[in-house]
Protein backbone atom coordinates (compact mmCIF):
# COMPACT_ATOMS: atom_id res chain seq x y z
CA UNK A 1 0.00 0.00 0.00
CA UNK A 2 3.00 2.19 0.55
CA UNK A 3 5.99 2.83 -0.88
CA UNK A 4 9.83 4.20 -0.05
CA UNK A 5 11.09 7.42 -1.94
CA UNK A 6 14.50 9.34 -1.00
CA UNK A 7 13.01 8.59 2.64
CA UNK A 8 9.59 9.50 2.33
CA UNK A 9 6.91 7.09 2.57
CA UNK A 10 3.92 7.72 -0.39
CA UNK A 11 1.17 5.81 -0.61
CA UNK A 12 0.57 3.74 -3.42
CA UNK A 13 -3.04 4.49 -3.95
CA UNK A 14 -5.36 6.71 -2.30
CA UNK A 15 -9.26 5.93 -1.95
CA UNK A 16 -11.92 8.49 -2.61
CA UNK A 17 -15.00 7.93 -0.58
CA UNK A 18 -16.89 10.71 -2.92
CA UNK A 19 -19.89 12.62 -0.93
CA UNK A 20 -18.96 11.55 2.80
CA UNK A 21 -22.30 11.20 4.70
CA UNK A 22 -24.54 10.50 1.19
CA UNK A 23 -22.81 7.08 0.21
CA UNK A 24 -26.28 5.57 0.20
CA UNK A 25 -27.81 8.64 -2.89
CA UNK A 26 -24.44 9.01 -4.91
CA UNK A 27 -26.42 7.64 -7.51
CA UNK A 28 -28.97 10.08 -7.19
CA UNK A 29 -26.65 12.81 -7.00
CA UNK A 30 -24.59 11.86 -9.97
CA UNK A 31 -27.97 12.49 -12.60
CA UNK A 32 -27.55 16.69 -12.29
CA UNK A 33 -23.71 16.44 -12.16
CA UNK A 34 -24.05 14.49 -15.55
CA UNK A 35 -26.59 16.92 -17.09
CA UNK A 36 -24.18 19.98 -16.08
CA UNK A 37 -21.22 17.93 -17.25
CA UNK A 38 -22.85 17.44 -20.69
CA UNK A 39 -24.19 21.13 -21.14
CA UNK A 40 -20.43 22.70 -19.95
CA UNK A 41 -19.40 19.83 -22.84
CA UNK A 42 -21.80 20.71 -25.76
CA UNK A 43 -21.76 24.72 -24.67
CA UNK A 44 -18.16 25.08 -24.43
CA UNK A 45 -17.77 22.72 -27.55
CA UNK A 46 -20.35 24.95 -29.54
CA UNK A 47 -18.74 28.50 -28.70
CA UNK A 48 -15.47 27.04 -30.43
CA UNK A 49 -17.00 26.00 -32.84
CA UNK A 50 -18.88 29.28 -33.71
CA UNK A 51 -16.20 31.25 -33.09
CA UNK A 52 -13.14 29.16 -35.29
CA UNK A 53 -15.72 28.83 -38.41
CA UNK A 54 -17.13 32.09 -38.29
CA UNK A 55 -14.35 34.53 -39.41
CA UNK A 56 -16.01 38.04 -38.52
CA UNK A 57 -15.59 36.85 -34.85
CA UNK A 58 -12.26 38.25 -33.78
CA UNK A 59 -12.90 40.91 -31.45
CA UNK A 60 -11.15 40.32 -28.27
CA UNK A 61 -13.99 39.58 -26.13
CA UNK A 62 -14.23 36.62 -28.96
CA UNK A 63 -10.71 35.70 -28.06
CA UNK A 64 -11.05 35.60 -24.39
CA UNK A 65 -14.63 33.82 -24.38
CA UNK A 66 -12.82 31.25 -26.54
CA UNK A 67 -10.30 31.07 -23.98
CA UNK A 68 -12.59 30.65 -21.09
CA UNK A 69 -14.37 27.77 -23.02
CA UNK A 70 -11.27 25.56 -23.51
CA UNK A 71 -10.71 26.24 -19.48
CA UNK A 72 -13.81 25.17 -18.96
CA UNK A 73 -14.00 22.16 -20.70
CA UNK A 74 -10.42 21.34 -19.39
CA UNK A 75 -11.33 21.94 -16.00
CA UNK A 76 -14.59 20.01 -16.02
CA UNK A 77 -13.32 17.01 -18.03
CA UNK A 78 -10.43 16.99 -15.13
CA UNK A 79 -12.76 16.64 -12.47
CA UNK A 80 -16.60 15.75 -13.05
CA UNK A 81 -15.65 12.29 -14.86
CA UNK A 82 -13.47 11.06 -11.88
CA UNK A 83 -16.90 12.02 -9.92
CA UNK A 84 -19.09 10.02 -11.92
CA UNK A 85 -16.94 7.42 -11.50
CA UNK A 86 -16.98 6.81 -7.71
CA UNK A 87 -20.80 7.29 -8.12
CA UNK A 88 -21.68 5.07 -10.78
CA UNK A 89 -18.94 2.59 -10.86
CA UNK A 90 -17.31 2.54 -7.39
CA UNK A 91 -13.75 3.80 -9.01
CA UNK A 92 -12.47 5.18 -5.53
CA UNK A 93 -9.01 4.39 -5.77
CA UNK A 94 -6.17 6.79 -7.74
CA UNK A 95 -2.92 6.47 -7.61
CA UNK A 96 -0.91 8.96 -6.14
CA UNK A 97 0.69 9.97 -8.68
CA UNK A 98 -2.62 10.21 -10.60
CA UNK A 99 -4.14 12.35 -7.11
CA UNK A 100 -1.28 14.30 -7.72
CA UNK A 101 -1.61 15.14 -11.18
CA UNK A 102 -5.39 15.76 -10.79
CA UNK A 103 -4.90 18.39 -7.67
CA UNK A 104 -2.36 20.71 -9.84
CA UNK A 105 -4.75 20.53 -13.27
CA UNK A 106 -7.79 21.44 -11.21
CA UNK A 107 -6.03 24.11 -9.05
CA UNK A 108 -4.68 25.79 -12.26
CA UNK A 109 -7.01 25.48 -14.21
CA UNK A 110 -9.44 27.00 -11.46
CA UNK A 111 -6.64 30.00 -11.31
CA UNK A 112 -6.81 30.53 -15.25
CA UNK A 113 -10.55 30.67 -15.31
CA UNK A 114 -10.10 33.55 -12.44
CA UNK A 115 -7.14 35.20 -14.49
CA UNK A 116 -9.88 35.31 -17.51
CA UNK A 117 -12.64 36.26 -15.99
CA UNK A 118 -10.80 39.51 -14.77
CA UNK A 119 -8.92 40.34 -18.38
CA UNK A 120 -13.01 40.09 -19.55
CA UNK A 121 -13.77 42.29 -16.96
CA UNK A 122 -10.61 44.73 -18.10
CA UNK A 123 -12.06 44.06 -21.75
CA UNK A 124 -15.67 45.17 -21.33
CA UNK A 125 -14.62 48.25 -18.89
CA UNK A 126 -12.27 49.56 -21.66
CA UNK A 127 -15.03 49.14 -24.32
CA UNK A 128 -17.87 51.13 -22.35
CA UNK A 129 -15.33 53.66 -20.95
CA UNK A 130 -12.60 53.72 -23.21
CA UNK A 131 -14.31 53.17 -26.67
CA UNK A 132 -12.49 55.89 -28.88
CA UNK A 133 -8.96 53.96 -27.31
CA UNK A 134 -10.54 50.59 -27.75
CA UNK A 135 -8.29 49.05 -30.29
CA UNK A 136 -5.12 51.11 -29.50
CA UNK A 137 -5.05 49.43 -25.99
CA UNK A 138 -6.09 46.31 -26.45
CA UNK A 139 -3.62 45.74 -29.49
CA UNK A 140 -2.53 42.05 -30.66
CA UNK A 141 0.39 42.08 -28.38
CA UNK A 142 -1.52 43.19 -25.40
CA UNK A 143 -4.01 40.18 -26.22
CA UNK A 144 -0.90 37.84 -26.60
CA UNK A 145 0.38 39.26 -23.20
CA UNK A 146 -2.41 38.90 -21.00
CA UNK A 147 -2.67 35.14 -22.49
CA UNK A 148 1.27 34.30 -21.66
CA UNK A 149 -0.35 35.67 -18.11
CA UNK A 150 -3.76 33.83 -17.73
CA UNK A 151 -1.56 30.34 -18.18
CA UNK A 152 2.14 31.37 -16.56
CA UNK A 153 0.76 32.82 -13.03
CA UNK A 154 -1.47 30.27 -12.00
CA UNK A 155 0.55 27.63 -12.98
CA UNK A 156 3.60 28.95 -11.32
CA UNK A 157 1.65 29.22 -8.09
CA UNK A 158 0.52 25.52 -8.55
CA UNK A 159 3.51 24.24 -8.96
CA UNK A 160 4.91 25.32 -5.50
CA UNK A 161 1.73 23.03 -4.22
CA UNK A 162 2.99 19.79 -5.84
CA UNK A 163 6.21 20.11 -4.26
CA UNK A 164 4.82 20.61 -0.72
CA UNK A 165 2.92 17.76 -0.97
CA UNK A 166 5.78 15.20 -2.18
CA UNK A 167 7.97 16.48 0.81
CA UNK A 168 5.25 14.99 3.07
CA UNK A 169 5.22 12.14 4.65
CA UNK A 170 2.55 9.73 4.54
CA UNK A 171 2.06 6.94 7.69
CA UNK A 172 -1.46 5.11 7.40
CA UNK A 173 -3.93 7.15 6.15
CA UNK A 174 -5.31 6.58 2.74
CA UNK A 175 -8.44 7.67 2.53
CA UNK A 176 -9.75 10.95 1.22
CA UNK A 177 -12.91 12.18 1.97
CA UNK A 178 -13.73 13.82 -1.13
CA UNK A 179 -14.65 13.25 -4.63
CA UNK A 180 -11.48 14.40 -5.92
CA UNK A 181 -7.98 14.78 -5.27
CA UNK A 182 -7.37 18.47 -3.98
CA UNK A 183 -4.41 20.43 -1.69
CA UNK A 184 -5.33 20.09 1.69
CA UNK A 185 -7.60 17.21 1.21
CA UNK A 186 -4.29 15.19 0.88
CA UNK A 187 -2.12 17.31 3.00
CA UNK A 188 -4.43 16.83 6.22
CA UNK A 189 -3.38 12.93 5.21
CA UNK A 190 0.43 13.29 6.46
CA UNK A 191 1.63 12.73 9.85
CA UNK A 192 4.31 15.36 9.09
CA UNK A 193 4.43 18.77 9.48
CA UNK A 194 1.79 20.83 7.25
CA UNK A 195 1.26 24.08 8.47
CA UNK A 196 3.93 25.29 4.95
CA UNK A 197 1.24 24.14 3.07
CA UNK A 198 -1.89 25.62 5.16
CA UNK A 199 0.00 28.82 4.79
CA UNK A 200 0.98 28.44 1.48
CA UNK A 201 -2.81 27.90 1.01
CA UNK A 202 -3.82 30.85 2.43
CA UNK A 203 -1.47 32.81 0.31
CA UNK A 204 -2.91 31.40 -3.24
CA UNK A 205 -6.34 32.10 -2.01
CA UNK A 206 -5.20 35.83 -1.07
CA UNK A 207 -4.40 36.12 -4.47
CA UNK A 208 -7.23 34.67 -5.73
CA UNK A 209 -9.25 37.17 -3.93
CA UNK A 210 -7.15 39.78 -5.40
CA UNK A 211 -8.20 38.98 -8.83
CA UNK A 212 -12.47 39.12 -7.66
CA UNK A 213 -11.66 42.79 -6.15
CA UNK A 214 -9.79 43.84 -9.48
CA UNK A 215 -12.85 42.28 -11.58
CA UNK A 216 -15.06 43.71 -8.54
CA UNK A 217 -13.55 47.24 -9.43
CA UNK A 218 -14.10 46.95 -13.42
CA UNK A 219 -17.69 46.20 -13.12
CA UNK A 220 -18.06 49.10 -10.64
CA UNK A 221 -16.58 51.44 -13.03
CA UNK A 222 -18.45 50.22 -15.93
CA UNK A 223 -21.75 50.61 -13.58
CA UNK A 224 -21.03 54.15 -13.02
CA UNK A 225 -20.00 55.00 -16.93
CA UNK A 226 -23.89 53.68 -17.81
CA UNK A 227 -25.81 57.02 -16.80
CA UNK A 228 -27.33 56.53 -19.75
CA UNK A 229 -30.32 59.01 -20.67
CA UNK A 230 -32.59 56.00 -22.34
CA UNK A 231 -34.33 53.68 -20.08
CA UNK A 232 -34.04 50.76 -22.26
CA UNK A 233 -30.20 51.64 -22.46
CA UNK A 234 -29.81 51.20 -18.70
CA UNK A 235 -32.00 47.75 -18.22
CA UNK A 236 -29.40 46.53 -20.91
CA UNK A 237 -26.49 47.62 -19.28
CA UNK A 238 -27.36 46.33 -15.84
CA UNK A 239 -28.97 42.97 -17.02
CA UNK A 240 -25.22 42.61 -18.39
CA UNK A 241 -23.26 43.35 -15.68
CA UNK A 242 -25.67 41.40 -13.54
CA UNK A 243 -25.09 38.51 -15.16
CA UNK A 244 -21.58 38.57 -15.47
CA UNK A 245 -21.40 39.22 -11.73
CA UNK A 246 -23.96 36.02 -11.41
CA UNK A 247 -21.40 34.09 -13.01
CA UNK A 248 -18.51 35.33 -11.03
CA UNK A 249 -20.48 34.54 -7.49
CA UNK A 250 -21.21 30.88 -8.63
CA UNK A 251 -17.95 31.17 -9.61
CA UNK A 252 -15.74 32.48 -6.62
CA UNK A 253 -18.21 32.19 -3.34
CA UNK A 254 -18.40 28.08 -3.40
CA UNK A 255 -14.43 28.13 -4.31
CA UNK A 256 -13.54 30.44 -1.68
CA UNK A 257 -16.11 28.52 0.56
CA UNK A 258 -14.32 25.58 0.18
CA UNK A 259 -10.78 26.91 0.42
CA UNK A 260 -11.38 28.29 3.84
CA UNK A 261 -13.87 25.58 5.28
CA UNK A 262 -10.13 23.39 5.37
CA UNK A 263 -8.96 25.64 7.61
CA UNK A 264 -11.77 27.14 9.48
CA UNK A 265 -14.88 25.39 8.79
CA UNK A 266 -14.43 22.18 11.38
CA UNK A 267 -18.06 22.11 12.22
CA UNK A 268 -19.34 22.64 8.41
CA UNK A 269 -20.85 19.14 7.68
CA UNK A 270 -18.43 17.09 5.89
CA UNK A 271 -21.50 16.78 3.08
CA UNK A 272 -21.81 20.43 2.89
CA UNK A 273 -18.39 21.05 1.90
CA UNK A 274 -18.00 18.37 -0.60
CA UNK A 275 -20.88 19.22 -2.30
CA UNK A 276 -20.31 22.55 -2.73
CA UNK A 277 -16.51 22.66 -3.58
CA UNK A 278 -17.97 19.83 -6.24
CA UNK A 279 -20.39 22.10 -7.92
CA UNK A 280 -17.60 25.17 -8.24
CA UNK A 281 -16.23 22.53 -10.33
CA UNK A 282 -19.12 21.85 -12.17
CA UNK A 283 -21.90 24.71 -12.19
CA UNK A 284 -19.17 27.62 -13.68
CA UNK A 285 -18.39 25.33 -16.59
CA UNK A 286 -22.24 24.72 -17.86
CA UNK A 287 -23.37 28.50 -17.38
CA UNK A 288 -20.65 30.21 -19.07
CA UNK A 289 -21.81 29.46 -22.18
CA UNK A 290 -25.05 30.65 -21.82
CA UNK A 291 -24.04 34.01 -20.13
CA UNK A 292 -20.66 34.90 -21.88
CA UNK A 293 -21.98 33.49 -25.51
CA UNK A 294 -25.97 33.16 -25.65
CA UNK A 295 -25.63 36.71 -24.11
CA UNK A 296 -23.09 37.70 -26.98
CA UNK A 297 -25.15 39.40 -29.96
CA UNK A 298 -22.59 38.56 -32.30
CA UNK A 299 -22.41 35.18 -31.26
Amino acid sequence: MFYYNSSIFHPTTFFLIGILGLEEVQAWISLPFCTVYLTALLGNATILLVIKTEKTLRESMLYFLAILSTIDLALSTTSVPSMLGIFWFDAHEINFGDCVVQMFLIHAFTGMEAEVLMAMAFDCYVAVCAPLNYRTILTAHVLVGITICVVFCPVSFTLPIVYLIYRLLFCQAHIIAHSYCEHMGVAKLSCGNIRVNGIYGLFVVSLFLLNLVLTGISYVYILRAFRLPSHNARIKALSTCGSHVGVLCVFYIPSVFSFLTHRFGQSIPRYVHILIANLYLAIPPSLNPIIYGVRTKQI
